[in-house]
């Protein structure tokens, strides 16, 4: 008999229900590791999700629900984020855009001290894996186009006009 890799016992799932459709929640040791998207691009198979169990995942879902409801702007939630130092220094980055406003690829990568990175900024924004709560969303094309998200162009578009309160949708419960 072969003991399950340590990280897979260590994983948690669950999915809830979002104005943007499904949202799967991913804990690694009990704190959050991903907020996929269906359909979104770079989402890992679902078997390396570990065990569907909400319990992990009370906090997050709270948040996320005050957040739709137009009633949170920032998010204070632990999150367990795996990837390269540069990878984590761009969504780190992330975690500074303020609600409601966009910075430009080129402008995250002045921020970061490294000016002529705007497309190594994109590639590590692309695979930020908790979208939403590290708001990748909120980066555009140095035109001020929406380029690139992995979560489809249309629920940029959807979470930008939110978060400036022009969206049709307007705020929402999660629930």
């Amino acid at each position: 008999m072969t003991a399950a890799p340590a990280t897979a016992a260590a994983r948690r799932h669950t999915v809830v229900d979002s104005p943007y459709g499904p949202l799967t929640l991913v804990a690694t040791d009990g704190v959050l590791s991903a907020l996929y998207m269906t359909d979104q691009r770079h989402r890992p198979p679902e078997e390396t999700f570990g065990v569907p169990d909400p319990e992990p995942f009370g906090e997050t879902i709270q948040q996320l629900t005050e957040y739709f409801a137009g009633h949170r702007t920032t998010f204070d939630l632990p999150l367990n984020l795996a990837g390269t130092l540069f990878q984590r220094s761009v969504w780190a980055e992330l975690l500074r855009i303020p609600y409601g406003e966009t910075r430009t690829y080129g402008e995250l990568a002045e921020e970061l001290g490294k000016p002529g990175a705007s497309r190594a900024v994109g590639l590590a924004n692309g695979k930020n894996p908790v979208g939403i709560i590290v708001p990748c969303h909120r980066v555009i094309g140095a035109s001020g186009s929406l380029t690139g998200y992995g979560g489809g162009l249309d629920r940029k578009q959807r979470l930008l006009a939110f978060e400036s309160g022009g969206s049709a949708d307007g705020p929402q419960a999660l629930f």
